[in-house]
């Protein structure tokens, strides 16, 4: 089964991507779904929407992708029942709390993994197979070569984008719109801090990059378009072809769809080749483009995948200025491709930005022409001065516009269904029609009128037929049409119209029949169970852990007060972290009779699978406290090799009670609990837990993980095949237009992690964890020097020890410490 999979954010979108060709949409209600600017749909018009889909054979995901809250779950166990009632076909999800309520009050409605679980591996595949899941969304940095790998060894369906906007963090690991502006993309809020501008700086704010023929949008990619790779995805074994864009108009949605739709029917008839011209490639530029890449499909492009000159769509280029007029605001250019009046073009002006215009007249040769071709030179008024050679883009294309807007204006389906009609016609019996689809489904009705001998004009096939093809806004057309009539008869044009129409009703009916679901008990009793307070609140004070990737490092946070070290995963340093090292910080953490911790790789390629899997064999001949993961996949590869405790990490989004207990069934014995949590979810939480609990208080938290690296790719040639690794020669920063200054960090595996500018401490409330009864707190202390963890440990260490004691509080001489450069995080303030 090859599927194509649509955006939707509107009815009028939906309209366009049934009309042009999707097989499936994906969509969302007012709640719970990771689009939530989008128009999106009340509970009516997404049952609406789901009748007008099935009514045409498409099929519609509902996306509940947003991590959820405690608070929130009674609702959402109410609209769960309700996606099922009304015939989703599936639900997508990101929050593993979410996946175990469906499982439990809608176990029959398909589950999706969506990209926001961040699965990137063969092993996540298989163990959400396990756990359920009938298709996962695989991320966005797999190569070809991995998406092939995944497909030919599992038979969990397989869902990849082809075609959209490109997330530049990996999709689920994304904090920075939460952290710096309280929208959290784990909310479905994401404010799109990519698409702002950076410089990229060092430590004493040297613009880095100001010798270099770049732009300001650091971190914003450009558009996916992977037409060229169909054949390749498709022989992959890929199920689902997915298109981004549920905020884009339906017009998007109409020529994006409409085009895919073609190439892989192309392909599919003819596997020799597959028809895409070059009209439909600019259309898909002229639509919407941020120019386009192929990300990670084959291989890593560095800047080239990068829009960083323009965070927004640019058009396409139609020429350059030739004159400009100022006294009668005449702008004449060189056309490279055809324009039209009311198309809408910009002038990328050399000195002042950008010049926008709608062209409302123009002329070729002084004479007024209503379309101007390639080649030819065109002259119309524009609002603002423009330079001779300024480069012009067409932003909005009149003529595909009009094209596009047919597929969801014109009121009469364009995507019918063939039915045949069979009309029986006898005097003394009423008229019988019968009606039989493509698909195999049926229908009968008959005239309550007994027809008579006709005096004057009697029933033809001809007059029969005028009547009966009159089928109009429905969703079918006469494929084969017989009419058995005897003798001749007469039934009234009135009559005949009525038994039309209930025979087609009758169909639809029949065409939806499949699928109805019984009505779902909606007794919310257990749930109230399973969110209850079941542990009293006890007061405790929390072991310290410090999680580190060097030796000296180490040493420093055992030396001045740390009950638990965590150690590896990956190194901001850019360092191997060996099995030596493990060893050795094994040795020293147990010499101090503390306790270890060893982290795991945040993110496991199939590259970094065989190493790491040796790494874990080698983990048998410690005595562990745990072994810390930081992805779903990991748990698995874990229990398959070592019988030791496992923490999950906060990367896992571990946001509510449901997610808990799914990550406790799995063998999870402590959690760290999501950093966009505040102080009144977390005690709620924790109070209805039995596992042992962590929150990190200190430290310039990771808001971004990408396999794009921004040193790599405009000071190490990373293009050109073989990074210089200029990320080992020098410190970096980007610098916001705020003048915040976000480090910098590349680890061993060669991806960058952007930490917040701001230090998270949590000095002056460490009471607080203890009052709520927090297992643990947590310095994150990988960037730090071994100086300033050594300070940050015994500080934290006094704190838990003398509580409101500390001379520090006690002499309100705190922010002296702290320094002004700090957050407190979401804890007092959460995210939308």
């Amino acid at each position: 089964m090859i599927e194509l999979l649509a955006p939707v954010g509107s009815k009028e979108a939906l309209i366009a991507a049934v009309e042009s060709g999707a097989d499936a949409v994906y969509l969302a209600g007012k709640m719970f779904g990771a689009r939530a600017y989008a128009a999106n749909f009340t509970h009516d018009e997404l049952k609406e929407s789901i009748e007008f889909a099935h009514m045409r054979g498409v099929s519609v995901d509902v996306a509940v992708n947003t991590m959820v809250d405690n608070s929130e779950f009674e609702e959402l166990a109410e609209y769960l029942r309700f996606l099922y009632e009304i015939g989703a076909d599936a639900i997508i999800v990101q929050d593993l709390g979410v996946a175990k309520l469906a499982k439990e009050i809608v176990p029959q409605l398909p589950l999706h993994a969506s990209t926001q679980m961040t699965v990137h591996n063969l092993e996540g595949v298989k163990m959400l197979g396990d756990m359920g899941f009938q298709r996962v969304v695989l991320s966005r940095e797999l190569s070809m070569e991995e998406i092939q790998y995944v497909c030919k060894n599992t038979n969990i369906e397989i869902e990849v984008f082809i075609h959209g906007a490109l997330c530049i963090c990996y999709s689920g690991q994304c904090l920075m719109s939460g952290m710096i502006g309280g929208r959290s993309g784990n909310r479905g809020r994401c404010a799109q801090p990519c698409r702002l501008p950076y410089t990229l700086v060092d430590r004493e704010n040297h613009d880095l990059l100001k010798d270099i023929d770049v732009g300001d949008y650091l971190l914003s990619p450009k558009d996916l378009n992977t037409i060229d790779f169909i054949p390749e995805l498709i022989e992959a074994g890929v199920t689902s072809f997915k298109i981004e864009g549920r905020m884009k108009r339906p017009e998007y949605v109409a020529v994006v769809v409409d085009t895919y739709r073609r190439a892989i029917d192309s392909y599919l008839i003819n596997k020799e080749s597959m028809v895409t011209s070059d009209k439909d490639k600019k259309n898909l530029a002229q639509i919407f483009n941020r120019d386009f890449t192929t990300a990670y499909m084959k291989g890593k492009p560095g800047r080239f995948m990068m829009s960083d000159r323009r965070p927004n769509n640019r058009g396409v280029l139609v020429g350059r200025v030739v004159r400009y007029d100022a006294k009668s605001k005449q702008v004449t250019i060189k056309l490279v491709e055809d324009v039209s009046i009311d198309d809408i073009v910009e002038f990328w002006v050399k000195i002042g930005g950008r010049v926008n215009c709608t062209i409302k007249e123009m002329s070729v040769n002084q004479s007024k022409v209503e379309h101007a071709k390639a080649n030819q030179e065109v002259t119309f008024e524009i609002p603002a001065p423009v330079r001779d050679n300024d480069r012009v883009f067409k932003v909005f294309d009149a003529n595909l516009m009009e094209r596009a807007r047919k597929f969801f204006t014109n009121g009469a389906p364009i995507r019918r269904i063939p039915v045949d009609i069979k009309i029986f016609a006898r005097i003394g019996q009423p008229l019988r029609i019968e009606m039989r689809d493509a698909d195999g489904f049926y229908s009968q009705a008959q005239t309550d009128f007994i027809a008579e001998k006709a005096l004057k004009r009697p029933l033809t096939i001809e007059s029969i037929k005028k009547q009966i093809e009159r089928l109009g806004t429905t969703v079918f057309e006469i494929r084969e049409f017989d009419c058995d009539i005897k003798d001749e008869v007469m039934v009234p044009v009135s009559e005949m119209n009525e038994a039309r129409r209930i025979a087609v009703d009758l169909l639809e009916k029949a065409r939806l029949a499949k699928y109805q679901r019984s009505v779902i008990s909606k007794d919310a009793k257990f749930l109230r169970n399973k969110l209850k307070v079941n542990r009293k609140k006890h007061v405790k004070k929390p072991n310290l852990v410090v999680n580190i990737d060097q030796i000296d490092k180490l040493e420093a946070a055992v030396d001045h007060g740390a009950d638990i070290i965590m150690f590896g995963g990956e190194s901001f340093q850019h360092e191997n972290i060996t099995a030596e090292h493990y060893k050795t910080a094994y040795e020293i953490v147990k010499q101090k009779g503390k306790k270890i911790i060893f982290n795991t790789p945040r993110l496991l390629k199939k590259w970094q699978m065989e190493s790491f899997k040796k790494l874990l064999m080698g983990f048998k001949e410690f005595d562990l406290y745990a072994v810390s993961v930081a992805n779903i996949a990991t748990i698995e590869i874990v229990k398959e090799i070592l019988q030791v405790p496992i923490h999950a990490d906060s990367y896992l989004n571990i946001y509510n009670n449901f997610t808990m207990e799914f990550l406790s069934e799995l063998g999870v014995k402590s959690v760290t609990l999501s950093p966009e949590l505040n102080f009144g979810q977390i005690e709620k939480l924790i109070r209805n837990e039995n596992l042992e609990t962590e929150c990190i208080v200190q430290g310039q938290l990771a808001l971004m993980v990408s396999e794009y690296c921004t040193m790599g790719s405009y000071l190490g040639n990373l293009d050109k095949g073989k990074c210089s690794q200029p990320c080992k020669k020098n410190k970096y920063w980007l610098l916001d237009r705020k003048e915040e200054k976000f480090p910098l960090v590349t680890d061993q595996f060669c991806r960058m992690h952007l930490l917040n500018g701001k230090e998270l401490s949590m000095l002056p409330h460490v009471a607080r964890f203890e009052e709520i009864g927090i297992d643990r707190i947590r310095i994150e202390a990988k960037y730090y020097t071994k100086e300033r963890i050594a300070k940050l440990t015994n500080l934290y260490r006094e704190l838990i020890d003398l509580g409101e004691n500390h001379p520090l509080l006690l002499n309100d001489k705190m922010d002296y410490i702290e320094g002004v450069d700090i957050t407190r995080g979401h804890y007092f303030r959460g995210v939308l």
